[in-house]
């Protein structure tokens, strides 16, 4: 039996998009919160972590899939569709990156 969906939110569960306020005046722009010793590659690492989590847990799951100790297979193939869709938000990414770099190096001073 498949569970129902519940309500998804982009912003996370009880999330609300409040008013927009006055657009312009310095002080109702907010600034992103410190995180403190969080650096962008300690950001990239997690994420690549994340990455190859989800990829084992997509082949773990097409191996139980294919020697049946998963008994239900849209378990697997959800398991299969996110670490698609990881893999192809990750190769967007690199290809942004990319583009960016060779916009920088491109750029004269």
């Amino acid at each position: 039996m498949i569970p129902a969906i519940s309500g998804v939110s982009a912003l996370g569960s009880g999330a609300s998009i409040g008013s927009i306020g006055s657009v312009g005046s310095p002080s109702s722009v907010s600034q992103p919160a410190k995180t403190g010793s969080a650096s962008f590659g300690s950001a990239l690492s997690g994420a690549i972590n994340s990455l190859d989590q989800t990829q084992s847990t997509a082949s773990a799951a097409a191996q139980g899939l294919a020697t049946g100790t998963i008994s239900d297979p849209t378990t697997a193939v959800t398991a299969v569709e996110n670490a698609s869709l990881a893999m192809d938000v990750a190769s967007q990414i690199q290809n942004k990156l990319l583009s960016a770099e060779t916009t920088m190096f491109q750029l004269q001073v």
